[in-house]
């Protein structure tokens, strides 16, 4: 599966484009703020349906335009010929998502079709960001793979949003009513155990896999780990919800449950957050992208789309060779580098006998 042609119309700070790739690596260049990475998140909205870099869809669309459009041509192994997946918002009205001129009902229905990786700076949120940033990436990540966990996950938010609802009201009434709490009690319990479940397995299969590449890119110098995080670990849901109504009807919110889970992140025995350089910071998070990558390969049977933005800050020669050495391998399938240098990357790429797609973008 790889993207053979981008049309880009109001997105951004694009009036309207058209770029054609390469099934391998296509390095985009120019200099700052001339729309490498907007490029990139148009072929996240095309896989995701959403921007990597925004919740707002309404903010993507050029100013003084109406509307913006992305349309994408794949090939896909299974298919003959090119298909077509088409991302439309119009300014106040639902985004409208398409495959071959076929709207999907749920923009959930296409999560997993076209599976991506993206590596960016922003992603040291991860590391420095609150526990629901880590639990919203691991949460994208299962959600490409498994459907069912994807559906579940949205009928528990769902589910929680109205028992803070409930809470909400009762506490502006002085009225504490517990039975009303139950009714929606009864129908979190097993949803939460499955998420739980779901991804306490995912972990457990993912951690050797991001050790892995950790370790080849660092030469074997770090140890890291994940800790999965979760009040489920020691209790279970229906205890939990039982045991703090009192306490959330005067917080207003559900205190307990797989909403508040979170993600340890360790090298060496130590929390990266506080102990690691921003250098050991950038290789654990280019390891975590590129193990997501093998094993959304090992899951879905075919290799994501890799977006990397700007990934030579704060990497040495050494680390940034493996590293395209790695993405250049049989594990990996179509690939998109952006850069502000033109000759160092295509420098690199030809020393190491890389053939690739070079994109100049100019403002």
């Amino acid at each position: 599966m790889y993207l053979s042609d981008i049309q880009i119309v109001n997105f951004k700070n694009y009036i309207e484009k058209r770029y054609s790739f390469s099934p391998d690596i296509n390095c985009i260049v120019g200099l700052n703020g001339v729309g490498k990475t907007n490029l990139l998140d148009a072929i996240y909205y095309l896989s995701m349906s959403k921007s990597y870099f925004s919740n707002m869809d309404n903010m993507n669309i050029r100013h003084g335009e109406e509307f913006f459009a992305i349309h994408g041509d794949f090939v896909f192994d299974s298919l003959e010929g090119q298909s077509r997946v088409s991302c439309i918002q119009q300014s106040g009205k639902r985004k409208v998502l398409k495959f071959n001129d076929k709207e999907y009902n749920r923009l959930a229905d296409h999560i997993g079709l076209i599976p991506s990786v993206m590596i960016s700076p922003y992603d040291i949120d991860y590391i420095n960001g609150m526990a629901d940033v880590r639990r919203k990436y691991f949460d994208s990540i299962l959600s490409q793979l498994d459907k069912n966990y994807l559906d579940k996950l949205m009928i528990y938010n769902k589910l929680i949003a109205n028992r803070n609802a409930l809470l909400k009201q009762m506490y502006e009434n002085d009225h504490f009513v517990e039975d009303e709490l139950v009714v929606w009690d009864n129908q979190l319990i097993s949803v939460a155990h499955f998420i739980y479940e779901k991804r306490k397995g995912f972990i457990h299969d993912f951690l050797p896999i991001f050790m892995h590449y950790f370790s080849t890119i660092t030469a074997h110098k770090e140890q890291v780990n994940i800790q999965y995080q979760s009040s489920l670990a020691n209790s279970d849901m229906q205890t939990l919800l039982k045991e703090n109504r009192q306490r959330d009807f005067y917080s207003q919110h559900t205190s307990n449950g797989i909403h508040k889970d979170d993600y340890l992140f360790e090298m060496n025995n130590f929390v990266v957050k506080r102990y690691c350089s921003q250098g050991q910071q950038k290789s654990f998070l280019i390891a975590l992208k590129l193990a997501q990558g093998e094993y959304v390969k090992q899951i879905k049977g075919k290799c994501p789309l890799l977006l990397l933005d700007d990934i030579f800050d704060k990497l040495d020669e050494n680390r940034i060779t493996e590293l395209i050495s790695m993405v250049n391998g049989k594990g990996f399938g179509q690939v998109f580098i952006t850069d502000t240098d033109k000759d160092r990357i295509s420098n690199l790429l030809t020393n190491n006998n890389i053939n690739f797609n070079l994109i100049e973008i100019e403002a």
